[in-house]
């Protein structure tokens, strides 16, 4: 099957946004954006299914076979062979986990949740935001945007192609979607891509594009043929670059989130140009990579090209898991919530569950900050202003042209995100890529109705799946009065409330910026996918490598490949107490 519709957990994370511009380079914007809807416009007219997604438009290269190898002394790209037993785990294009039963409605692959409200009216009760909640510890947009950017090292799920519809019923006489009180509203949903030989005769599986591994596939790619079009391939083992030491441009035309214009960037993964964060976050690790292949060259110069390159991907895959691991869970799920490494455990599995993809890990969609700052090295303001998210989708030209990666990175640091709560902000619940009824979405709706395409379990039922207790009374999810009388609003029962609500629900556990049902849902899934990986770095670096490359922060990444020094923090996941930005 092909794919047509982006729906993966942080990939619409701040790429599905459609927010009111700035004022600063209004007319600037509008001269701009024209290139963007240009890109998109022609990536549709050689679409099989155009206009099924605006921010997609992948077209797929056909899946060429593979060759099983139990026993290899590297990673693969396709993430096989990992494990010596299950070759298949962790691999690209294979189905996602279950580790609770499906619950479709027909037991195969009718949406769960029949007998629950319209994803948009539980959406309009319960995640209506109308004023910033900023998160208590003053946690940074880097918070989101590395989550975004792990998503995309671990997890793809597009939409089928042809479409399958599961459009989401509107209320009649929705302010926004339905301001005529027609009653016939809808708003387009196409169901996730899944694996053919279910759904017939067994419950529907959805399929993982990507290697599950935290293994850097983001920046290397998940097969072979987008990984050799990375690579400079002229003995320095170093990737392409582009003019400014920018990420490349896809000259080869290969599949691409936008279409396959040379006017996007080319990366590992195909979403790298969907919002200026998450590329310049692409460029930066490319960057590292090349740092890598340079010190080693420079250490013994008689080190093939091919040594060049596996040596320095080992090192940006080791700092991609110690950033994970060291910075960024510690500050979501609490210190001390993952428990510490023993070793390499061939019986544990590193697959990406269906529930943490579809379910958990869409946390980050209510911590979204409304624009990208841009800042100098002063802390001030760009010349360029800042920028509106719908404002950055598709628009590499913005970073060749407008200052670089460093005025992003630096303001992603001194940015405080919204609160992780069930509060979804107005642009994005009402007009998600545009004005309603002019191709307008809400995010809330969107991932109420991805989890019942998915079949995905209630929230009580993942409770229980999870070894916590069932929750009979609402004000054992949360303390708050407004949100227990959202949630009596919304749903009839507390044993029918969607995961992904219910889950956002909960009062943060102390010392954690989320409850316990998404705290033990991300722990086990980050604990199977560090422990099952035979190439985790604590597994395979030599100790003279494991000492150099412990103790790095996103902050030395940052200085090393970029000119910005002491105007971040040494910890950037938190905004300094004195930032100029900070309200």
């Amino acid at each position: 099957m092909k794919t047509g519709r982006h729906n993966t957990p942080l990939a619409i994370l701040a790429t599905l946004l459609s927010m009111p511009a700035l004022s600063h380079g209004e007319s600037t914007d509008r001269i701009t954006n024209q290139q963007t809807q240009t890109i998109l416009d022609s990536a549709d007219q050689h679409s099989q299914s155009p206009g099924v997604s605006p921010i997609r438009r992948i077209e797929r290269p056909i899946q060429q076979p593979r060759v099983n190898e139990r026993h290899v002394s590297q990673r693969e790209f396709d993430g096989r062979n990992n494990n010596h037993q299950d070759i298949e785990m962790g691999a690209a294009e294979t189905p996602l986990r279950r580790v609770i039963p499906s619950q479709y409605a027909d037991g195969i692959s009718s949406l769960a949740g029949a007998d629950r409200a319209s994803p948009r009216l539980i959406s309009n009760i319960v995640n209506a935001q109308t004023a910033s909640i900023e998160n208590p510890i003053a946690a940074s947009d880097y918070l989101w945007q590395w989550g975004q950017f792990l998503d995309h090292d671990i997890g793809l799920t597009d939409g089928v192609d042809p479409a399958e519809p599961a459009d989401i019923y509107i209320p009649t006489g929705d302010t926004y979607f339905d301001p005529n009180s027609t009653g016939t509203a809808s708003m387009s949903f196409n169901r996730s891509i899944y694996d053919s030989h279910s759904a017939t005769n067994k419950p529907r599986e959805q399929i993982n594009e990507i290697t599950s591994w935290i293994d850097a596939s983001n920046v290397y790619g998940s097969d072979t043929a987008r990984a050799t079009a990375l690579r400079s391939l002229d003995g320095t083992g170093r990737l392409k670059t582009s003019d400014g030491d920018m990420l490349p441009f896809n000259t080869e035309g290969l599949a691409n989130a936008g279409g396959s214009s040379d006017a996007l960037f080319l990366a590992g993964d195909v979403r790298a140009n969907e919002q200026i964060g998450l590329t310049s976050m692409h460029t930066l690790f490319m960057r590292n990579h090349n740092w890598w292949a340079n010190h080693y060259q420079q250490k013994d110069p008689r080190m093939s090209g091919e040594m060049l390159y596996w040596s320095a991907r080992q090192m940006v895959e080791a700092e991609m898991q110690i950033i994970t691991y060291n910075e960024y869970l510690p500050l979501l799920l609490g210190e001390n919530t993952i428990r510490p490494y023993q070793g390499y455990n061939p019986q544990a599995n590193g697959r990406i569950t269906n529930l943490f993809a579809h379910g958990a890990y869409r946390y980050g969609h209510t911590a979204l900050s409304p624009q990208l700052l841009r800042l100098d090295a002063e802390g001030d303001e760009t010349e360029y202003g800042h920028l509106a998210l719908r404002n950055a989708f598709f628009a590499p030209y913005r970073l060749t042209t407008e200052g670089g990666i460093e005025p992003i990175l630096r303001g992603l640091a001194h940015q405080v995100h919204q609160g992780i709560d069930i509060y979804v902000i107005d642009d994005v619940r009402n007009f998600l890529f545009g004005n309603p009824g002019s191709g307008g979405f809400d995010l809330a709706a969107l991932n109420i109705q991805r989890g019942r395409d998915h079949g995905l379990p209630s929230y009580n039922d993942v409770r229980e799946g999870f070894g916590l207790p069932r929750i009979k009374r609402l004000s054992e999810i949360s303390t708050d009065l407004e949100v227990q009388t959202r949630i009596a609003q919304a749903y009839d029962s507390i044993d029918n409330i969607d995961l992904w609500v219910g889950g956002l629900a909960e009062d943060p556990v102390p010392g954690a910026l989320v409850g316990e049902l998404l705290q033990r849902v991300m722990r086990v899934q980050f604990e199977a996918l560090r422990d099952a990986d035979r190439f985790w770095y604590q597994n395979v670096l030599a100790k003279e490598k494991l000492q150099k490359v412990e103790s790095t922060t996103l902050a030395d990444i940052i200085r090393r490949n970029t000119t910005i020094n002491k105007e971040i923090s040494n910890t950037v996941f938190l905004v300094p107490k004195k930032s100029k930005n900070k309200r």
